[in-house]
Parts: structure tokens; sequence; C-alpha cells
């Protein structure tokens, strides 16, 4: 049985006939309409699961991605320079926070502890480099 245009059957070989579609007009509809692959594989063995992967692809446009509400690689920092700039200035607030709570800490401190510490810190320099040097 062979396929004729326009009417039932099964269709040509790729490529023959008028009727044929491009790889450039297959690719258009399915970055138009979008294409969902789904799949999981499971391995067993003596019916105890060892490891099951679920697979998920979807092959759309980024615009109809957007439209199914799929917008993921905005935020992610290894795909979008704004997700990472918003990451950098949000871990520059988080550290200049940090610096201002521990100055305003060691302001806060009394002379004679901030005197005693440095004094314990040197102390304790001097003590580690004479056992280092007794170690050589």
């Amino acid at each position: 049985m062979t396929a004729t245009p326009g009417g039932g059957g099964l269709p040509g070989p790729y490529g023959s006939g008028g009727g044929g579609a491009n790889l450039a007009d297959i690719l258009e509809r399915v970055l138009d309409k979008g294409i969902v692959i789904a799949g999981d594989i499971k391995i067993n063995l003596l019916d105890i699961e060892l490891l099951t992967i679920k697979l998920r692809l979807i092959v759309a446009s980024i615009d109809k991605a957007k439209e199914m509400g799929i917008d993921w690689w905005e935020d992610d920092p290894a795909l979008s320079s704004g997700a990472r700039r918003a990451e950098l200035a949000r871990e520059n607030s988080e550290l200049r926070q940090r610096l201002a709570e521990l100055e305003e800490r060691d302001a806060l401190e009394p002379a004679e502890t901030k005197a005693d510490t440095q004094a314990e810190n040197k102390a304790e320099t001097k003590a580690r480099a004479k056992a280092s040097e007794g170690d050589t």
C-alpha cells in the first residue's frame, strides 16, 4: 500500500514527494509547541530496588517555557549573570553587616579587656614560636 497525496495510508519515505517537511520546519514546530519526553529507569536485583532514575526532558523555546512557568535558569548563578550579580550583592551585604557587628562589638568591649586579649595573643604567639624552634 502506498501513500496518496492528501489521502489516507502510509506516508512515503522522507524527502520524497511534495509534502515532506525539512528539519528547520520540524524544529520550528517543536520549539513553538514544545515537546515533553518522560521516562523512568529502575534497576532491581532480586526484587530489591537498587536505583531509580527519573528523566524529564522538555524541549521548547524560551518564550514557550516562560509561558509554561519554567524559568529556573534565570535564578541559577551558574547560568545567569543577573542571578550571579544578585548573589554577589547579597553576599557583600551580609559581609558588610557582619563587619559592622564585629566593629561595634569591638568598640563596646572595655579597654582593659582589649589590652588583656592583645597581651594574651602576643604571649600565645611567642609560645608557638618557641615551640616551633624546639621542634627543629
